[in-house]
Protein backbone atom coordinates (compact mmCIF):
# COMPACT_ATOMS: atom_id res chain seq x y z
CA UNK A 1 0.00 0.00 0.00
CA UNK A 2 1.22 3.16 -0.86
CA UNK A 3 1.64 5.90 2.13
CA UNK A 4 -0.86 8.68 2.08
CA UNK A 5 -3.10 6.88 -1.09
CA UNK A 6 -6.03 5.56 1.19
CA UNK A 7 -9.29 5.89 1.39
CA UNK A 8 -10.98 5.87 5.01
CA UNK A 9 -14.83 5.61 3.60
CA UNK A 10 -13.44 2.60 1.87
CA UNK A 11 -11.53 0.67 5.06
CA UNK A 12 -14.69 2.12 6.36
CA UNK A 13 -16.89 -0.26 4.53
CA UNK A 14 -14.48 -3.34 4.30
CA UNK A 15 -14.40 -2.97 8.10
CA UNK A 16 -18.33 -3.23 8.00
CA UNK A 17 -18.78 -5.84 5.48
CA UNK A 18 -16.28 -8.53 6.76
CA UNK A 19 -18.06 -10.87 9.28
CA UNK A 20 -17.20 -10.85 13.26
CA UNK A 21 -15.60 -13.65 14.70
CA UNK A 22 -17.82 -13.97 17.49
CA UNK A 23 -21.48 -13.36 17.48
CA UNK A 24 -22.48 -9.44 18.51
CA UNK A 25 -25.49 -8.03 20.21
CA UNK A 26 -25.53 -5.14 17.54
CA UNK A 27 -28.06 -5.31 14.96
CA UNK A 28 -27.15 -5.58 11.70
CA UNK A 29 -26.16 -2.05 9.42
CA UNK A 30 -29.37 -0.89 8.01
CA UNK A 31 -29.17 -0.13 4.21
CA UNK A 32 -28.98 3.89 5.15
CA UNK A 33 -25.82 3.39 6.36
CA UNK A 34 -24.55 1.47 3.80
CA UNK A 35 -25.97 4.11 1.05
CA UNK A 36 -24.26 6.45 2.94
CA UNK A 37 -21.09 4.81 2.98
CA UNK A 38 -21.08 4.44 -0.71
CA UNK A 39 -22.23 8.28 -1.31
CA UNK A 40 -18.73 9.07 1.29
CA UNK A 41 -16.48 6.85 -0.67
CA UNK A 42 -18.09 8.51 -4.00
CA UNK A 43 -17.36 12.10 -2.56
CA UNK A 44 -14.16 11.55 -1.37
CA UNK A 45 -13.01 10.52 -4.87
CA UNK A 46 -14.52 13.66 -6.23
CA UNK A 47 -12.93 15.72 -3.74
CA UNK A 48 -9.39 13.89 -4.68
CA UNK A 49 -10.18 14.44 -8.55
CA UNK A 50 -11.47 18.48 -7.58
CA UNK A 51 -7.97 18.99 -5.66
CA UNK A 52 -5.72 17.34 -8.64
CA UNK A 53 -7.87 20.36 -10.92
CA UNK A 54 -7.32 23.01 -8.70
CA UNK A 55 -3.50 21.84 -8.37
CA UNK A 56 -3.19 21.57 -11.93
CA UNK A 57 -4.61 24.44 -12.88
CA UNK A 58 -2.91 26.51 -9.98
CA UNK A 59 0.62 25.35 -11.67
CA UNK A 60 0.03 25.92 -15.28
CA UNK A 61 -1.58 29.41 -14.41
CA UNK A 62 1.34 30.58 -11.79
CA UNK A 63 -1.25 31.54 -9.72
CA UNK A 64 0.65 29.66 -6.57
CA UNK A 65 3.58 28.26 -6.21
CA UNK A 66 3.55 24.33 -7.33
CA UNK A 67 5.87 22.39 -7.31
CA UNK A 68 6.04 19.89 -10.42
CA UNK A 69 6.33 16.90 -7.73
CA UNK A 70 3.00 18.09 -6.11
CA UNK A 71 1.29 18.61 -9.23
CA UNK A 72 2.42 14.75 -10.03
CA UNK A 73 1.32 13.48 -6.81
CA UNK A 74 -1.65 15.22 -6.67
CA UNK A 75 -2.90 13.66 -9.86
CA UNK A 76 -1.58 10.28 -8.94
CA UNK A 77 -3.89 10.10 -5.81
CA UNK A 78 -6.59 11.45 -7.65
CA UNK A 79 -6.45 8.60 -10.65
CA UNK A 80 -4.98 5.45 -7.80
CA UNK A 81 -8.62 6.51 -5.92
CA UNK A 82 -10.84 6.17 -9.00
CA UNK A 83 -9.01 2.79 -9.98
CA UNK A 84 -9.35 1.62 -6.34
CA UNK A 85 -13.05 3.23 -6.58
CA UNK A 86 -13.93 1.61 -10.13
CA UNK A 87 -11.92 -1.97 -8.80
CA UNK A 88 -14.61 -2.36 -6.16
CA UNK A 89 -17.53 -1.22 -8.01
CA UNK A 90 -16.63 -4.16 -10.44
CA UNK A 91 -16.39 -6.99 -7.52
CA UNK A 92 -19.37 -5.69 -6.24
CA UNK A 93 -20.99 -5.82 -9.58
CA UNK A 94 -19.57 -9.59 -10.07
CA UNK A 95 -21.06 -10.67 -6.72
CA UNK A 96 -24.43 -9.37 -7.75
CA UNK A 97 -24.09 -10.88 -10.94
CA UNK A 98 -22.88 -14.29 -9.59
CA UNK A 99 -25.94 -14.47 -6.75
CA UNK A 100 -28.38 -13.26 -9.34
CA UNK A 101 -27.26 -16.73 -11.48
CA UNK A 102 -27.84 -18.91 -8.56
CA UNK A 103 -29.96 -21.28 -8.68
CA UNK A 104 -32.59 -21.39 -5.72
Amino acid sequence: MLRGVTNPALEKLAQGVMPASAPSSKPAKTDDDFAQTLMDVMKEVNDSQNKATQVQNDFMTGRRDVDYHDLMIAMERASTTMNLTLAVRNKLLEAYQEISRMQV
